[in-house]
């Protein structure tokens, strides 16, 4: 390990110990700070096959398939990871009750039997303290994630565990779309290097079960269709760029990932592909009757109307940090010296006309891209903390921005350590809190 990489870890395990001291002296509303979470230790039906999938992952992964089936392993895999974790806490509370709760979507759907109803008037209803509020998730959110869940009801896919079961099985899809990005960006190895990291993805505790879990699988299908640089797929890209929109608020952050895709793929007018087929969501939900600048107006006002109005900015402005470290495991901090260190500073100097060099390891043209993507993500993640909308919650929030900061753990020597790292972290969580989203 690197003098650097033993820095960063040493500051982030200081940075988690003095978050979790400070929130147990001050009220922080966070009842097992800076996670969201309730200290209860406990083992479950997910235990053993968590742990199996995890040695299965770290030691005997066919990183050398072909490119397609090493793909389909990987969605295996991951699918197989993320409900094992979610069935620590048991079935029925870990996965077919988890979005039924009060405060989740599937609670504001019978009031949502009317889809064209709900859209239009959906704003109409987020702020709270009148009859007809929405319940928290739903208020916290534009209509395309309620839309989501309301379709499959409508589909004969009602009830928690459907719900449940499309957020894992859409979420694991990051196992395939992350590589897939970096292969496409002309970085092979480095792609097959990222699968075990992603597949053993510590924020996969969170995938199991929310709808960030959700969200994450289609905004990283975005990227992978960005990166392809292919007409019909980057407008494809910006289609679901744009609905992502309409998932969370925040997710207008994930303009850094599509730019960061365009630096690192030097290519632009992708991008001004994807940014038409972005338009097709905003028109539609625009004519439906929801415009999403309103609907983020109000959601600020609510948001200081419930519990964030209790969460001091002072501790979460650096807690939050703290929590992501649950999200992006050891390695996902360990990795932040090397995006430093992979020459990517030269790369956007070629990309202005400069002269650059080689990276001793490996060349900087397939080393560079990943790190352009995490500091894509890293960016992104900044701009969120200091929006002062994202106090607490945030190992759950910023999910589809943290996959790809253990991506470009592909970078670091001695996987194998690196990989029982990811793997406690999430084993550790799971099995000694329990997690309320």
């Amino acid at each position: 390990m690197r003098r650097a990489e033993l820095l960063v870890l040493c500051g982030a395990a200081v940075l988690v110990g003095a978050a979790i001291v400070v929130g147990r002296q001050v009220d922080v509303q966070a009842a097992a700070a800076p996670l969201y979470a309730h200290w209860i230790p406990h083992t479950g039906p997910g235990t053993v096959p968590a742990i199996l999938i995890a040695l299965l992952v770290i030691f005997a992964f066919p990183r050398n398939l072909p490119w397609r089936s090493l793909l389909a392993v990987s969605y295996v895999a991951a699918f197989g990871w993320t409900l094992s974790l979610a069935m620590v806490d048991g079935w029925n509370h870990g996965v077919a009750t988890r979005l039924t709760v009060d405060a989740e979507y599937l609670a504001a759907l019978p009031s949502a039997g009317d889809i064209p109803a709900m859209i239009h008037g959906y704003a109409d209803r987020i702020l709270d303290f009148q009859p007809d509020s929405w319940n928290t998730q739903a208020a916290g959110h534009p209509p395309g994630a309620l839309l989501v869940f309301a379709v499959l009801d409508r589909v004969g896919l009602s009830g928690g565990v459907a719900a449940a079961l499309t957020c894992i099985a859409v979420g694991s899809f990051a196992a395939v779309a992350v590589p897939s990005a970096l292969r496409s960006l002309g970085s092979g190895e480095i792609a097959r290097a990222a699968v075990p990291f992603v597949v053993l993805f510590p924020g996969a505790v969170w995938v199991g079960v929310s709808g960030d879990g959700l969200f994450l699988g289609v905004t990283s299908v975005a990227v992978a269709l960005l990166a392809t640089g292919r007409a019909l797929w980057t407008v494809l890209a910006g289609v679901l760029f744009g609905f992502a929109v309409f998932l969370s608020y925040g997710l207008v952050l994930m303009a850094f990932l599509a730019v960061a895709v365009a630096i690192a793929a030097r290519r632009w007018k992708p991008l001004l592909w994807a940014s038409g087929g972005a338009l097709l969501p905003v028109a539609g939900f625009a004519l439906a009757g929801f415009w999403w600048f309103d609907g983020y107006s109000l959601v600020r006002i609510r948001y200081y109307q419930g519990i964030a109005s209790l969460r001091p900015y002072w501790y979460w402005a650096w807690a939050n940090f703290a929590a992501l470290a649950f999200s992006i495991g050891p390695a996902g901090y360990a990795a932040l010296p090397r995006l430093a260190s992979t020459n990517q500073i030269r790369v956007l100097g070629r990309i202005m006309g400069q002269d650059s060099t080689q990276n001793p390891d490996l060349p900087q043209e397939k080393t560079a891209p990943v790190a352009i993507l995490a500091l894509g993500a890293l960016a992104a993640i900044v701009v969120a903390d200091l929006s002062g909308l994202s106090k607490a919650e945030v190992e759950r929030i910023w999910l589809p921005f943290a996959i790809w900061l253990p991506a470009a753990a592909a970078l670091l020597p001695r996987p194998k350590l690196w990989l029982v790292a990811q793997a406690a972290t999430a084993l550790l969580v799971n099995h000694l809190l329990h997690t309320v989203w």
